[in-house]
């Protein structure tokens, strides 16, 4: 086939150069007796249409019609320049040859900035595509990165470029998805903010078919219905919070406002007025016209009130009132305020021990446990890792730009291995954790992503004792490993002259799991 080139054509040079990565082409010169043109090409044919993205099978479209005239090169250029989406061309080597005034809306590059160096040039998070394309010679799509300067949102496709079963280079289409990630972002600010007001988890959203938490579900469901006290119990990380929401999500006052108290985090001389209110006056530094307390916040909703041990015995006292009378009165204040609330309260305190101790009132006690649920440690219900990790996966991956898949099993198995002191909490940390340490296009999570965990479990050298064998040879494996890990513990406590932190660091652990197995080992 024969091409004129037009001389009236913008940058016919860079046109040779699309046109010989899309096609063989073959050009030189040839005395042309029409003077309103100075160029023939000849075009070989074998071009693969389908491996290319949908703006060039346009262009091959038009160098398939024949004749080719000038016009159609024309046309050619004018579809690369106003397509929408960023068109960006490599060739084999992985180097730059050709954009179009999209690709520099987007990324901020110019044809200077990209032509003739490597396709990484515009990536600000993530890898390459071109070069993925160029290693394997297979497309690949939907692929999430940043690009450019402004760390642009996009989606991008790339495709290989094959002539005459070579491969030649590579295309990519760049979707911006910058304005959708805005709007996806602020519509996410706005459901925490609604979420503020109301409870943002619900029973669904509470990961496990383990029979502890089942039974724990199931207890928090018949607790829900009724206007009752519930008194949540049981080990930080645990998942306490998560349950309270779900209560009043379950309950009729899920459409009334749910109030958060972190009772710890409010200073005991401030603690009062944040949740009773207070009079215009009541103080040096009052706001005129007074505050509204937390609890009249909360009124026809539910307060949760985190950690209520840790409030101090006047403190009790009043809250005590609250949950017999249903009334308050604010700082400064001489009327009583009546409420409507329902109270939902949790620990990780040993309630009866404090009691005992006189850290804690007893009639405040019995008015708070009347609906008691415990909620099973990590350990107690470790059937229930799998499913955790692979939602803390799915989250992992929106948050920090991953494309992780699932965690290979040998990492499961050393995940279900380890007792968890931290709970749900601890093991948020470690694959969230191992989820920063993975390439960005890896797709599983392996043990190697768990070092800390590797190192708890370095226990090859056990030497195995005839105690850990029971009458019929079968090797007791646990209390084996549990009798070394006493060893090692006294060893490393001994070594380090009881400084804690040291024997810590010699284990490879962190200090509170020492605590935990100290005392589990009745080392303390």
């Amino acid at each position: 086939m024969r091409v004129l080139i037009p001389q009236s054509l913008q940058g016919w040079q860079s046109f040779i150069q699309q046109l010989e990565l899309l096609r063989g082409i073959e050009v030189y010169r040839e005395e042309v007796k029409n003077k309103n043109y100075d160029l023939v090409i000849k075009l070989q044919t074998g071009g693969n249409e389908a491996e290319l993205p949908p703006p060039f099978q346009k262009f091959l479209a038009i160098l398939n019609s024949d004749p080719l005239q000038g016009e159609s090169l024309q046309m050619l250029q004018a579809i690369i320049d106003s397509a929408q989406d960023a068109i960006s061309v490599v060739d084999e080597n992985g180097r730059g040859l050709l954009i179009n005034p999209a690709y520099t809306r987007i990324t901020g590059l110019t044809e200077k900035d990209v032509i003739g160096r490597p396709a990484t040039v515009d990536i600000a998070e993530g890898e390459s595509m071109h070069y993925k394309v160029l290693q394997t010679g297979k497309p690949v799509t939907g692929v999430p990165l940043k690009v450019g300067p402004q760390k642009r949102d996009v989606i991008v496709n790339v495709a290989p470029i094959i002539i005459n079963g070579k491969l030649r280079g590579s295309v990519g289409v760049i979707h911006d998805i910058s304005e959708l990630k805005k709007l996806s972002d602020e519509l996410d600010r706005a459901n925490w903010m609604l979420r503020r007001l109301r409870a943002k988890y619900a029973f669904e959203d509470i990961i496990g078919s383990s029979p502890g938490i089942k039974r724990v579900i199931v207890q928090a469901k018949k607790a829900s219905q009724t206007p009752v006290t519930v008194l949540l119990r049981g080990e930080s990380g645990t998942g306490k919070e998560f349950f309270a929401h779900a209560i009043h999500n379950e309950s009729a006052r899920s459409k009334a406002q749910f109030i958060r108290v972190n009772c710890p985090a409010i200073p005991d001389t401030l603690i009062e007025s944040e949740l009773f209110g207070y009079e215009e006056g009541a103080f040096t530094g009052a706001r005129p016209g007074g505050k509204k307390g937390l609890f009249a916040e909360a009124n026809n909703g539910s307060i949760f009130l985190d950690e209520v041990a840790k409030m101090d015995f006047q403190m009790q006292a009043k809250l005590l009132r609250v949950l017999q009378e249903k009334e308050f009165t604010p700082v400064g204040g001489t009327d009583p305020v009546n409420v409507n609330v329902r109270v939902i309260v949790a620990t990780n305190a040993n309630l009866e021990e404090e009691v005992r101790k006189g850290n804690f009132r007893e009639d405040l006690y019995y008015r708070l446990n009347v609906f008691p649920i415990y909620l099973p440690p990590l350990r107690e219900r470790k059937t229930d890792i799998p499913k955790l990790v692979n939602h803390l996966i799915r989250r992992f991956n929106q948050e920090y730009g991953r494309m992780v898949k699932k965690c290979a099993p040998e990492a499961l198995e050393l995940l279900q291995e380890y007792d968890w002191p931290g709970n749900v909490r601890e093991l948020e940390n470690v694959v969230g954790r191992a989820m920063i340490e993975v390439n960005y296009n890896s797709e599983v999570l392996e043990a190697q992503h768990f070092p800390a965990l590797g190192l708890a479990y370095k226990l090859a050298d056990i030497q195995v004792g005839e105690e850990e064998i029971s009458a019929d040879g079968i090797l007791d494996l646990k209390g084996a490993l549990q009798k070394k890990e006493r060893e090692v513990l006294r060893r490393a406590l001994s070594t380090s002259e009881g400084n804690r932190k040291k024997a810590a660091e010699k284990m490879g652990i962190s200090e509170r799991n020492l605590y935990y197995k100290m005392k589990k080992h009745n080392l303390d």
